[in-house]
C-alpha cells in the first residue's frame, strides 16, 4: 500500500501557484539585473582598454569597441615603470605566498600538538596581543628601524604571518587524528616529516584557500607602498596605478598623446593607457581564481581514517 501511495507520489507533478511563478520571475529577473549591474563596470573598463583614446573621448561607447586597437596595451608595456612595477608584484605576492604558507604551517603545527610545552601561555599571548594596535606612525617606526622603508623586503616581510591565517590552519590541524601522527612517530618520523607528509597533503584545500587570500590581499595592496614605501621605484602595481588615478583626478585633464612632427595627433589618451593598467593589474586575479575556487567547497578529512 505505501509502495503504491509512493508511486503515485512520485509519478505526479506538484504544479505552482500563480504567486510562486510571479515570485520566480521577479527573483530571476532581478538577480540578472543585479548581476548585470555588476559586471558591466568591469565589461566598460575592458572595451574602454581595447579602443582608441581619442574616439574613446567623443562617448558612445558602450557595449563594444568603436574602433579596436591594441595600442593602449603596447604603450603600456612598453613605459618603463609600470613594467618595473608589475614585476615588483609578482615577486611580492609569489614570496609573499610562498614564505607566508611555510611560517604560518610551521607555528600552526607546533600549535597543534597538545604536549607543547608552554602552549597555553604562548596562545594566550598571541590572542591577546590582537586586542590592541600600534597605530600607523609606530608600524612606521618599526619598519623604519628595520630598515624597510626603503627596501622591497617591505613587501614580504609584514607577510610572512598573520593571526588570522594562522587561526585557520592551526583549526585545520587539530582536527586530523592524533592517530596519525602517533603511528607516523611509533615508524620514527621526524616532527618536520610528520608535517609535510601527513598535514600539508590532508590540508590542501585550505592551504589553496590562505593562498589565495595571501595573494590577492598582496597583488591588491597600495596602501603599504603609497605610506610606508620611500622610493618610488619600488612602488608595486597598485600603489602605481592608485598614485596615476590621483594624479589624474586632482588635475582633472586628459592628456593627448603627443603630437608628431606633422601636426597629427597619436589614438591614446591618458585615459585609455589607466583603463588598460587597470585591466592588466586585474586579470590576474580574475584568470587564477577559478582554479582555486574548488578548494572551498572540498573536505579536508574525507577518507582520511578508517575504521
Amino acid at each position: 500500500m505505501q509502495r503504491s501511495v509512493c508511486g503515485k507520489e512520485d509519478g505526479m507533478k506538484i504544479k505552482e501557484s500563480r504567486g510562486r511563478k510571479i515570485f520566480k520571475v521577479f527573483n530571476y529577473t532581478f538577480l540578472a539585473l543585479l548581476g548585470a549591474a555588476t559586471f558591466y563596470p568591469f565589461w566598460y573598463v575592458l572595451i574602454a582598454s581595447f579602443n582608441t583614446g581619442r574616439d574613446f573621448m567623443r562617448g558612445g561607447v558602450w557595449l563594444f569597441p568603436r574602433e579596436f586597437t591594441l595600442e593602449n596595451y603596447q604603450l603600456a608595456f612598453e613605459d618603463p615603470s609600470i613594467v618595473n612595477a608589475l614585476v615588483i608584484s609578482v615577486l611580492s605576492t609569489v614570496l609573499s605566498v610562498a614564505f607566508g604558507l611555510v611560517c604560518t604551517a610551521l607555528a600552526a603545527y607546533a600549535m597543534s600538538i597538545k604536549t607543547l610545552p608552554g602552549r597555553t601561555f604562548i596562545n594566550f599571548f598571541w590572542y591577546f596581543t590582537t586586542i590592541f594596535g600600534g597605530g600607523m606612525v609606530p608600524y612606521y617606526m618599526v619598519l623604519r628601524d628595520l630598515h624597510l622603508t626603503s627596501s622591497f623586503w617591505l613587501y614580504v616581510i609584514p607577510s610572512l604571518y598573520s593571526f588570522y591565517n594562522f587561526v585557520l590552519l592551526r583549526t585545520n590541524f587539530a582536527a586530523i587524528p592524533t592517530e596519525l601522527r602517533e603511528s607516523a612517530q611509533l615508524d620514527g618520523a621526524s616532527e618536520l616529516t610528520i608535517m609535510s607528509r601527513i598535514y600539508i597533503p590532508l590540508s590542501k584545500p585550505i592551504l589553496a584557500t590562505l593562498a589565495l587570500f595571501i595573494g590577492v590581499g598582496k597583488w591588491n595592496d597600495w596602501f603599504t607602498g603609497a605610506y610606508y614605501q620611500s622610493k618610488t621605484a619600488l612602488y608595486p602595481a597598485a600603489t602605481l596605478l592608485q598614485k596615476i588615478l590621483s594624479e589624474a583626478s586632482a588635475t582633472n585633464q586628459i592628456k593627448l598623446g603627443q603630437e608628431t612632427q606633422i601636426g597629427a595627433v597619436t589614438s591614446y589618451t591618458s585615459q585609455s593607457l589607466q583603463m588598460a593598467f587597470v585591466m592588466i593589474l586585474t586579470m590576474p586575479i580574475v584568470i587564477i581564481y577559478p582554479f582555486l575556487q574548488k578548494y572551498y567547497v572540498k573536505g579536508v578529512m574525507v577518507g582520511s581514517v578508517k575504521g
